[in-house]
């Protein structure tokens, strides 16, 4: 099984109903305040079940939503069918989008799944993709040391403050027999560094620096705000 096929399987990353929930919630608020303007094109790359794309789209003039997993996205264009700021992207279809088209793109906690080389070819898009006064959002960031426990820390935290503890400490357990463990045992997930991150956006054309703050509940991990120059 790759990630793609892991993400688009039934899997219990999220506990229950009310953790995936409150996870696209909080998500789609930070990045609908992220949207410079009511007329802004966004583009979520990698943007997983999107629950509360609504919201983004609320602040946007239009919303592409990006996922390689066939069901997710199939899902995603059946929730959305009545929202027409709202569209399901393949990724393969960003090829024939316009230059200079798009005004906010994110990429959250995808990176970590990717090869270095395939990030790198994804930021020459995106690059391609933005207005010159765009900007990519790249978050959810594992610095190289972050540990698992670490991010076990940081979801029961969020989960004690969202009312779902017990399913979190139950879900964890669960985790470490599931196919989500055994392919990040396999495979790990891919880290960088504060340097290397902004090394990497510069390559691609990118001015770029940390943010304060990462998406989501996490702060462990890190977020990037690039410009085209």
């Amino acid at each position: 099984m790759s990630w793609l096929a892991f993400w688009d399987s039934p899997h219990s990353i999220y506990v229950n109903a009310r953790h995936r929930d409150v996870h696209y919630r909080l998500i789609a608020q930070q990045i609908a305040a992220l949207v410079a303007s009511p007329q802004a094109r966004v583009l979520d790359y990698g943007s997983g079940e999107a629950l509360h794309a609504d919201l983004v789209a609320a602040a946007a003039g239009e919303l592409l939503l990006c996922e390689g997993a066939p069901r997710v996205r199939a899902g995603i264009a059946a929730r959305f069918a009545d929202n027409p700021k709202i569209r399901a992207l393949a990724p393969e279809e960003l090829e024939r989008l316009p230059d200079r088209s798009l005004d906010l793109i994110v990429l959250h906690s995808v990176a970590q799944y990717l090869t270095p080389g395939e990030t790198a070819a994804l930021f020459a898009t995106f690059h391609r993709l933005l207005s010159l006064s765009g900007i990519l959002v790249v978050s959810d960031v594992i610095p190289p040391h972050v540990t698992a426990a670490t991010d076990a820390v940081a979801l029961l935290r969020f989960a004690a403050a969202n009312g779902f503890f017990v399913a979190a400490v139950i879900g964890l357990a669960r985790t470490l027999v599931s196919n989500y463990w055994r392919l990040r045992t396999r495979y790990g997930l891919t880290r960088y560094g504060e340097a290397a991150m902004m090394q990497k956006l510069a390559a691609a054309g990118f001015t770029a620096q940390r943010a304060a703050h990462n998406i989501g509940h996490n702060q462990a991990r890190m977020m990037f705000i690039a410009r085209p120059r």
